[in-house]
């Protein structure tokens, strides 16, 4: 895979962890259950996150080893191929917990690309 493609990838993890953070900002833990549009956003927002990450190379992946790149692509998966049993306690303690610190890593990595 070109670097551009990496880049693209990137970019598309770094915007779906920065559009879940913000839509977990000003909101409880308990919204969720409360609000389908919501927690269907948010899902939606880790799936994407974990496509991305499948889909960069493994070259650039071997390089940033401080990513959680299978924990990333394994979260996808079980919120795809386990769509009828999402723990929403889980998806609210990826974004609040987990994504701030991998947001910063990825704008990291990204402010080093060409």
């Amino acid at each position: 895979m070109c670097k551009d493609k990496d880049k693209v990838r990137l970019q598309h993890m770094l915007d779906a962890a920065v559009k879940a953070i913000e839509f977990t900002k000003v909101r409880k833990r308990e919204e969720l259950d409360k609000d389908e549009l919501l927690a269907l956003a948010l899902v939606r927002l880790l799936e994407i996150l974990g496509e991305a990450a499948k889909g960069v190379s493994v070259p650039t992946r071997n390089k940033f080893p401080a990513i959680p790149w299978k924990s990333i692509a394994g979260t996808r998966d079980r919120l795809i191929h386990g769509y009828y049993d999402v723990d929403l306690n889980i998806v609210w303690k990826i974004i609040t917990e987990d994504l701030p610190a991998l947001k910063t890593q990825l704008e990291k990595l990204l402010a080093k690309r060409p």
